[in-house]
């Protein structure tokens, strides 16, 4: 099985916004409701979900994880089958500090040239209900339980 954990920043403003980011690469390029996700990322066994989120922060925004108290907010399983774990975090971020991590694949498929995309292309703060809208159905659940 396929595991992901993540971080769910949120901040007050004064009403609730979340941090979420358009996911990169060229599958998503020309789409943006359903394509906006938590930052996370995969883990294998040997690693617990909690490190594994707090390191694939780093990895996709380029900055240390905002101290404060992490909210498990526990998993949800997406139509691909993989689970996801995350934790919610209230806190804020500069979003012009965010350097974005890449990731390497063959594209055009089977053309046997690798290219570098960004893993997230850009991250937004949005208000619960455009949250809704942006995001990955699976994860929705996430902001009924924040």
């Amino acid at each position: 099985m396929r595991r992901s954990a993540g971080i769910l920043l949120f901040r007050r403003n004064p009403e609730v916004e979340v941090l979420l980011g358009h996911m990169g690469g060229p599958f998503w390029a020309r789409k943006d409701d359903g394509a906006w996700t938590i930052p996370k990322g995969e883990y294998l066994d040997d690693e617990e979900a909690l490190a594994a989120a707090q390191r694939e922060w780093v990895e996709e925004l380029g900055v240390p994880v905002p101290s404060g108290d992490l909210t498990e907010l526990g998993e949800v399983k997406q139509s691909g089958g993989k689970v996801v774990t995350v934790w919610a975090l209230e806190g804020d971020l500069d979003l012009d500090q965010v350097v974005l991590g890449t990731f390497e694949m063959e594209w055009p498929k089977g053309s046997g040239k690798m290219k570098t995309f960004p893993e997230l292309d850009k991250v937004a703060w949005f208000g619960l209900d455009d949250a809704r809208a942006k995001m990955v159905s699976a994860q929705r659940a996430f902001l009924d339980r924040l």
